[in-house]
């Protein structure tokens, strides 16, 4: 008998769902209505997959997840971990407050209990002044009780992080196991504020992302369904339960990248720009190697800046919904707004009220969905116009994405792709797999567990090759950490910057490693 394998993925529109057999191969596949409150919408989906599909459930051994919890309780405020600031870092950065430049409604309500202690390392690894424990002491025993998180910050940490992990230890030893402790060293990269802010968010929603798991493995088990949990993380992976409740904040874009792995699986192209349109946007992506293109640039969350591994994305403001006005003169708009899972109520294809881009393309016989004859009424050579601005849109996102002239396929998926034309100016092949409507839950199934590293070193102390092999153990371990079977690790990155302003020939490396689910 062989095994199976759910993934999930929620979007603002759809929560889609895939059963794939031990092959891969896609054996059932639906999509469901987003929910108010995500959960019901999860459930939804699942349980449709699984009765439609009628296979044993005890076969079903593997259930990954693609969730914006977390990212909707840190845009909406909602559900935040009480969390204690302490940045390592007196004297030298007293003149930036921590939280400094974020909201201040975000500020309120994550800004309770800031601190600031003496320590921390200059860029070269050398001391600051020595930690100050007594003051950690002290303060760990002002919050006891009154804080669910803490999160530690120290002055380059990601080159010495000794202050952050003896800091761990001391509210460890006062607070006891039930309060988390995140480091920004295993969070973010050099820059002090951006690091910070990474690792506050993180620490504020560890408890969103345990009710999310709990709530999700109790689904399955309410399915008669038990099968190992993983979610899936920014950088198209997967990571274990307990991970994920260590580092929350890896999941805000799982559900981009969850569609590029899909697309590259659907395809099978390892090299390739995508294009996921939903009901509300567009998300323009790139793979290299089979996995999403990071970012090298600050990410805002929530209004918050922050520096950790995200995707390099581009967003436009068209999916399935995106509602078209047509002014008395012509002239038009393309959103940016969107009836999002309300399409079949208020698309006039459907018998709504409401011009969207998929009534556009239904009235010229780009996509066959609803009644055509509700549309076709409406001035052809106008929908001409508004059609080729969505093209536009679309093409000029993917030269946005592009690192020369030279044409490269594009990947189209989502329930909204039907949308465009299979042909792109830009691109060398247009490709719609089968199955590319429900790509980000395909890719949240198939993904491997990853682990990545980012530190620097000081080449003159330990030399290039051992820092290459110290950085490439690290990253397998986090793997292994994270879920990864050890015997099928493989290194499929490696980033290797010299940073000119450090002495000590010192340089950034990045390695990601990426297995087979254990």
């Amino acid at each position: 008998m062989g095994t199976y394998r759910i993934g999930i993925d929620v979007g603002g529109t759809h929560t889609d769902a895939v059963l794939l057999d031990e092959n891969n191969e896609v054996v059932s596949e639906t999509k469901a209505s987003t929910t108010t409150d995500v959960t019901t919408g999860i459930y939804n989906a699942m349980h449709k997959v699984i009765t439609e599909a009628n296979v044993d459930r005890e076969n079903i051994r593997y259930a990954m997840l693609g969730t914006t919890h977390c990212t909707n309780a840190i845009v909406e405020r909602k559900g935040l971990n009480n969390v204690a600031v302490v940045r390592i870092g007196a004297p030298a950065t007293l003149a930036v407050k921590p939280l400094t430049g974020v909201p201040e409604d975000l500020k309120e309500a994550l800004g309770k209990y800031v601190y600031l202690v003496r320590g921390g390392h200059e860029f070269d690894g050398r001391e600051i002044a020595a930690l100050d424990e007594a003051h950690l002491y002290e303060i760990a025993n002002e919050v006891k009780g009154k804080v669910d998180s803490i999160a530690i910050t120290s002055v380059f940490s990601p080159v010495s992080r000794v202050h952050e992990e003896r800091a761990r230890d001391i509210f460890a030893e006062v607070l006891g196991p039930d309060v988390a402790i995140s480091l920004s060293s295993e969070i973010g990269s050099v820059g002090l504020l951006e690091r910070e802010n990474a690792t506050i968010l993180n620490a504020s929603v560890v408890n969103v992302a345990k009710t999310a798991a709990d709530g999700f493995i109790q689904a399955l088990k309410n399915e008669g369904i038990n099968a190992s949990v993983f979610f899936g993380q920014n950088d198209g992976t997967l990571m274990s339960v307990d991970y994920a409740v260590k580092y929350p904040i890896f999941t805000v874009a799982c559900g981009p990248t969850n569609s590029l792995r899909g697309a590259s699986y659907l395809a099978d192209l390892t090299d390739a720009i995508v294009v996921d349109v939903g009901g509300t946007t567009s998300d323009v992506g790139i793979l290299v190697n089979s996995f999403p293109r990071e970012s090298s640039l600050e990410v805002e969350i929530g209004g918050a800046r922050t520096n950790f591994r995200m995707p390099d994305l581009v967003s436009i403001g068209l999916g399935g919904g995106t509602i078209i006005r047509i002014k008395d003169n012509g002239d038009f708009t393309i959103g940016p707004d969107s009836v999002g899972y309300r399409l079949p109520e208020k698309a006039l294809i459907f018998g709504g009220d409401t011009l969207t881009a998929t009534d556009v393309a239904v009235a010229l016989g780009k996509a066959e969905l609803g009644d055509p004859a509700k549309v076709a009424h409406l001035d052809r050579a106008l929908l001409e116009r508004v059609y080729a601005k969505m093209v536009e849109m679309v093409e000029e996102a993917i030269d946005k994405m592009k690192t020369s002239a030279d044409p490269i396929p594009v990947i189209l998926v989502g329930g909204g792709s039907i949308l465009l034309p299979t042909e792109l100016e830009g691109a060398s092949e247009v490709i719609r797999p089968e199955h590319s409507g429900v790509a980000n839950a395909i890719g949240s199934a198939i993904s491997q567990v990853s682990g990545q590293i980012e530190k620097i070193y000081l080449l003159d102390e330990v030399g290039r090759e051992n820092a290459l092999e110290a950085a490439k153990e690290e990253a397998k371990e986090e793997a292994v950490t994270a879920g990864a079977n050890k015997d099928s690790l493989v290194i499929v990155d490696i980033e290797d910057v010299p940073l000119a302003y450090l002495p000590g020939n010192a340089t950034r490396i990045r390695v990601k490693a990426a297995g087979e689910l254990r």
